[in-house]
């Protein structure tokens, strides 16, 4: 019976001496840039002509924008807009403060 015990205990022993090894044998890899779920902006507000108060759903990693309105008995989504087509257009000089639309007032 005590052969058992001191058997298992060696057993038990290799298998921590293992683990502990193992665990200094790994790469220490910064996981700094790992993908992970989107950012988003919630902006409260209010959609004019409608009663409607919509949530303004603003998601960095995908650049895009979106809403969501209740209007009393259900959620209506709108489609999301791709923020770069809009900031590249008003970069592009199409409208806007200081663009071809514009007065330039910067």
């Amino acid at each position: 019976m005590r052969s058992k015990v001191m058997w298992a205990l060696i057993a038990l022993n290799v298998v921590l001496l293992a683990g502990l090894i193992g665990q200094w044998l790994k790469p220490n890899a910064a996981m700094a840039q790992a993908n992970r779920p989107s950012d988003y902006i919630l902006i409260p507000g209010m959609v004019q002509g409608s009663p409607a108060q919509a949530v303004y759903i603003i998601d960095t990693q995908n650049q895009l924008l979106s809403a969501r309105t209740f209007n009393g008995r259900g959620f209506n989504d709108i489609k999301p807009i791709p923020l770069n087509r809009i900031f590249n257009a008003a970069g592009a000089g199409g409208g806007g403060p200081g663009g071809a639309g514009g007065r330039g007032g910067f």
